[in-house]
This record gives C-alpha cells, structure tokens and sequence, in this order.
C-alpha cells in the first residue's frame, strides 16, 4: 500500500490533519443522528456504511448525499440538535492518533487540524480525547467562510500558525483532504482508516502515500520506531 520510504516528511515543520476517519473515529454519533433526521422525516435508514461514504465536504453535503438536496434544508437543524447532545457518543481516536501526535510533538513540529466539521465540535472531540495537548490550531466550519478544498480555509490556518506550504504536510482520508493540499502544492499522505479505501482513493487522488493506519504512516513517513502493539496494558 505504501510507495518508498519517505523520510523527508520529518524536514516538515507543520503537519495538518483532517479529523474524521484520520485521527478520529466519529461515525457512532453521526450515524445516529442522521438515523434520528430520517425517522422524523420518515425516510429509509441509511446503513452505517452509506454514511460513512456519505460524510465528506460537511454535514449539508453529507445529508444532500443521503436524504435529497430538498430536504437539507429542514434536515439540518434536526441533526444540529441532536448530535450536540450526543457528540461524543461512541466516539474513539484511531489507532496511532496519540502515538503519532506524541511523537510529532515532541519533535517539535506543529500540528493543526483542518476539518469540515464544525469547528466548536472539532475543538470538544479533541479535548474529550485529550488529543488538544498537542494542536496548535483546530480549524472547523464556522470558524472562516471557507470549507475544504478551498484554499483560503487552508492559508488561514497556515497564516494563524505561521507556517508556509513549502513547510507543511497534510495527511487525510479523502479526495477532499488531497484536494485541500493539492491547492496550495502542499505534499499529501493518506490514511484508509475513513471513507475511501486505498483502492478509491489511488483512482481519485495523486497522494505521496498511502497507508494503512497512522501506525504505518509515522514509521513510514517520520521513521518513528513502532511500539510493541502485542504487550498487555
């Protein structure tokens, strides 16, 4: 799954993540409460695999994806609701997040996260799972006018924390992600722990890698020594 090794990602100063299906999975909370929005409206239940498909671009293009552009416009508040009341419901880090974020850290390297999530709920997920220790900046919807791909969501959080795209690595789950970096000519590696398999995301994406968890990315990309995943806690 993995091109050559690609050590040069530890000469980066800044490395951005996306949030859902990189760091974190969220899929339980969202899940249900989209089931919640389609009882209510009394449509057919999506199956938590069409939602994860679904969930990229924002919650509006996530439900425009499953319910109809026509409904969004009710459907939202109806989400809204419901999942500030449930945000953190099933919620878990990936495997790797804390080891990778450890490292890169104590490296000395900046870390942002840039998501179509909304920003308020980004930024709870990552205290929830005391992941916010190690991000400097935690950009989501609502915070700017923009949104991924565009490329002033990603250069406001590159000027907030001072950081160039010379500088910088993404590392996401979906063409979205790629896009985002591919914008600014920021280099990009890849996780398949979210919505696209490695397979989907080699025909839509030019990715520098891809992997299969953040495990094998940071030995990959930042050659930090694997710990010993077989030892009992």
């Amino acid at each position: 799954m993995i091109k050559s090794p690609s050590y040069e990602s530890n000469d980066k100063k800044c490395i951005i993540f996306d949030l859902d299906g990189t760091l974190v999975d969220h899929f339980v909370a969202i899940t249900q409460s989209i089931h919640h929005v389609q009882n209510i409206l009394t449509l057919p239940i999506s199956t938590k695999n069409e939602v994860i498909t679904a969930v990229g671009g924002g919650i509006e293009l996530t439900l425009e994806r499953l319910i109809g552009k026509k409904r969004v416009t009710v459907a939202l508040p109806l989400f809204k609701e419901h999942i500030e009341k449930n945000l953190l419901k099933g919620l878990f880090a990936l495997p790797g997040a804390n080891w990778l974020l450890e490292n890169l850290y104590a490296s000395g390297k900046k870390i942002a996260v840039l998501t179509n999530k909304y920003g308020p709920h980004s930024r709870a997920i990552l205290d929830h799972l005391e992941l916010s220790k190690y991000i400097t900046a935690n950009f989501g919807t609502g915070d700017t006018p923009y949104r991924k791909p565009h490329p002033k969501f990603t250069e406001h959080l590159l000027s907030t924390i001072k950081a160039s795209p010379q500088d910088s690595l993404f590392i996401g789950d979906s063409p979205f992600d790629y896009a985002s970096a591919n914008a600014l000519s920021i280099p990009c590696h890849m996780v398949t722990t979210g919505s696209h398999t490695a397979k989907q995301l080699k025909l839509e994406t030019r990715a520098s890698g891809y992997h299969k968890d953040l495990y094998e990315l940071g030995n990959h990309c930042f050659n930090l020594q694997l710990p010993d995943l077989t030892r009992s806690n």
